[in-house]
């Protein structure tokens, strides 16, 4: 009986130590693993985002189709320009005189595709519309719109965004739904990893500065 007692007591004992570990590594193991899943996910929406505001010079509005992004990095060009003032005289019909006009004259001294400038040597610019994650695709969205600002201009926008919860399928539920709900300066804020806005105009992403600094770093590296 007293061995049975014993034996009990140890496996209390091992219950207890477990769950004590759980609750301290758990979030800690949670928090690494998120965060290098974030880190796939940024990059991403920085792709995007450096295409479309590539995409919105040349075209004066966004796109919220995945093929236009693509098919402005394999056929598009930026342009390089001059501009130069000329004058001239001419006769002016009606008052029977000369008279001298002036006008700009803009001229395109070098085309660069924008391939070469934004993805030289490399292709991922084609697997934009997902993120693979632990072998899963898990779709991205872009959708896009206007915002009135002063004087009644209008400004084209976008917000690319995923799910936090897809992102992290797999990983303890408890600190999911945590992470869904963080909302501080060094978090990734809301229910999405999302970058720009349709209220207003902006292109910046809701995580803080240490997710660039990391993917800098690691840009460097290779």
């Amino acid at each position: 009986m007293r061995k049975i007692v014993q034996a009990s007591l140890l496996v209390a004992s091992l219950l207890g130590f477990y769950f004590i570990y759980k609750s301290i590594a758990g979030p800690i193991e949670f928090e690494k693993e998120s965060q290098q899943r974030f880190l796939e996910v940024i990059a991403k929406l920085k792709d995007i985002r450096k295409i479309e505001e590539a995409y919105e010079a040349t075209h004066k509005k966004y796109t919220a189709k995945f093929s236009d992004l693509e098919d402005f990095v394999d056929n598009g060009y930026f342009y390089i320009t001059t501009q130069r003032d000329t004058s001239w005289v001419d006769y002016d019909k009606h008052y029977k005189i000369d008279v001298t006009k002036q006008t700009v004259l803009i001229d395109t001294i070098q085309k660069i595709p924008v391939k070469d400038s934004l993805f030289k040597d490399n292709d991922r610019y084609k697997q934009l519309s997902y993120v693979e994650i632990e072998g899963k695709k898990i779709p991205i969205t872009i959708q896009t719109g206007e915002v009135t600002g002063g004087n009644n201009v209008k400004f084209s926008v976008f917000e690319v965004k995923i799910p936090k919860e897809e992102v992290l399928e797999g990983l303890d539920e408890d600190e999911i739904q945590k992470e869904i709900r963080r909302v501080g300066v060094n978090d990734v804020k809301g229910e999405f990893i999302s970058i720009g806005s349709l209220k207003e105009v902006s292109t910046s992403g809701n995580w803080p500065s240490s997710y660039d600094e990391r993917l800098n770093k690691r840009a460097t590296r290779k």
